[in-house]
């Protein structure tokens, strides 16, 4: 990396490298039954320099040969578009737990006895269900140096198990299922397996609903699905730059109902996107997006920031190319209401727990519009059924502008959304 650095450091004003390393074992099962067990390692540098104030990029998975890299970023600066910032000189990072040794000492063997314990504890209740599951173990080291003395590197691990179910009765099909991710060793398949019976459960009845607005409650799994997408294109700086965000013009001004509350934190430990800085260097810190209703920012990087007049969230990712902005680690507030007192409260509605093609809506709108592919009807208070053959269709920021109640009990989803359920009063349903 310092050889990179030094031959950029000759033809261009500014650069930076960032090096990736990456280990993961996967262990997946198909139709009920141990598939293949394998491990991958990778390695991919990237150097990104700013050249007649202009930013040229170039990758490889050849660390040894700094010369292609710096010629291949040298000619794409020729078109590449004009830098505003500066690059981070050496600063301090929070300290963020993000690196649990136990991780790599966890057994091929192990992981294929919780994955094969998973999908017992499943057939066991419903026999005739075809369950897929993965069971993944990864380690990854990312550092990062500059022309301006920053740097910065960190390594951390993530343990996942995840399981679908499908169930398939003639014309009927069910699809269930469950994960968990943490940066900690997964020890224990029952919680998992005990959300996947309770949907099987809830879903051995079928119910109807009519076809026009309900209120409808979003499980965590439901807010993950259907609203988190339009959210975070609406609050991504380079959206808000382009002047294509609906709340772009809205900074400190209410758009929200005042019970919800959300924010990035790459600082809560041992999560996927935990880390001390994002991938420009800049240091990771908690960043509101919405308090109590109100607009209080947006996720910038340096590039992003600077056309803004405004400083970087330390929200850079780079996923393959240049850094763009990107929420590391999302977190709803919880409310007060537990989900048996909001699902008492309906009289008739809907609770979704995971919708398919939510994002086919106008996205930049707040649009969205999916088939429930897993949700129940609610009667008189209690669930009665799942539903089939529903679509539901609305816009994320008229339904959170009123939100009835907010549930008390959060959970992680795929590791990266804390969100307790929401209880919204009316929502398009369409039902066959």
């Amino acid at each position: 990396m310092e050889k990179i650095l030094a031959q950029a450091r000759k033809v261009a004003e500014e650069a930076d490298v960032f090096l990736v390393s990456a280990e993961e074992t996967p262990v997946q099962f198909e139709a009920n039954r141990l598939k293949h067990i394998q491990s991958k390692q990778s390695t991919n540098v990237a150097l990104r320099i700013i050249k007649d104030g202009r930013l040229g990029y170039a990758t490889s998975t050849d660390v040894a040969d700094a010369q292609s890299l710096v010629e291949n970023a040298v000619e794409t600066a020729r078109f590449g578009t004009r830098a505003k910032f500066e690059l981070p000189s050496a600063t301090p990072y929070p300290k963020v737990d993000t690196f649990d040794p136990d991780v790599e000492s966890v057994s091929v063997e192990k992981m294929a006895q919780l994955g094969e314990e998973l999908i017992a504890l499943i057939t066991g209740h419903t026999p005739e269900i075809i369950c897929e599951a993965l069971v993944e173990k990864e380690t990854v080291a990312l550092r990062l140096i500059n022309s301006r003395g920053g740097q910065a590197s960190y390594k951390k691990s993530i343990f996942t198990i995840g399981v679908v179910g499908s169930l398939i009765r003639g014309t009927d099909m069910l699809f269930v299922g469950e994960g968990q991710s943490s940066g900690h060793p997964l020890t224990e398949v029952g919680e998992i397996a005990k959300v996947v019976l309770r949907q099987l459960d809830l879903a051995k009845n079928q119910a109807s609903v009519p076809t026009r607005q309900l209120p409808v409650i979003f499980t965590p799994e439901g807010v993950a699905s259907a609203l988190i997408s339009p959210l975070m294109t609406a609050f991504n700086g380079k959206t808000v730059l382009e002047g294509a965000s609906p709340v772009g013009k809205k900074l400190g001004k209410q758009v929200f109902d005042s019970k919800l509350s959300l924010w990035d934190d790459p600082t809560i430990a041992y999560r996927p996107y935990s880390r001390p800085c994002d991938d420009e260097g800049v240091p990771s810190r908690r960043t509101p997006l919405i308090e109590k209703g109100v607009v209080a920012n947006f996720l910038y990087d340096l590039q992003t920031a600077a056309l803004a007049k405004t400083k970087s969230t330390g929200s850079a990712s780079r996923g393959g190319g240049l850094p763009l902005p990107s929420p590391s680690t999302l977190v709803i507030a919880p409310g007060k209401a537990s989900f048996d007192d909001m699902v008492s409260d309906i009289k008739e509605g809907l609770v979704i727990e995971q919708l398919m093609g939510a994002e086919q809506g106008n996205i930049l709108g707040g649009d969205f519009s999916g088939n429930v592919l897993l949700g129940y009807k609610v009667e008189s208070g209690k669930i009665v059924g799942r539903v089939k053959n529903t679509m539901v269709s609305g816009n994320v920021y008229q339904l959170l502008k009123e939100i009835s109640a907010i549930g008390s009990q959060p959970k992680w989803v795929s590791g990266v959304i804390n969100t307790p359920p929401l209880y919204c009063p009316r929502l398009s349903v369409a039902s066959k």
